[in-house]
């Protein structure tokens, strides 16, 4: 069964989370330590998680 053009949209959503994922990963080694610590707090607060999105959609 071909994919929905809502479910296409998700996953390009989802390339889009990877890529700016892979930008912090980049600019990560350039903060200090304070702000890497501030930064990783932030994303660990965030909601929702990429947990919490990837239970919604029954993943196991």
């Amino acid at each position: 069964m071909p994919l929905s053009g809502e479910a296409i949209r998700l996953m390009n959503y989802i390339d889009d989370v990877a890529v700016t994922l892979r930008r912090i990963l980049a600019a990560a080694p350039t903060l200090s330590a304070e702000e890497r610590a501030k930064v990783s707090e932030h994303l660990l607060r965030a909601r929702p998680s990429a947990e919490e999105v990837a239970a919604a959609l029954g993943a196991k």
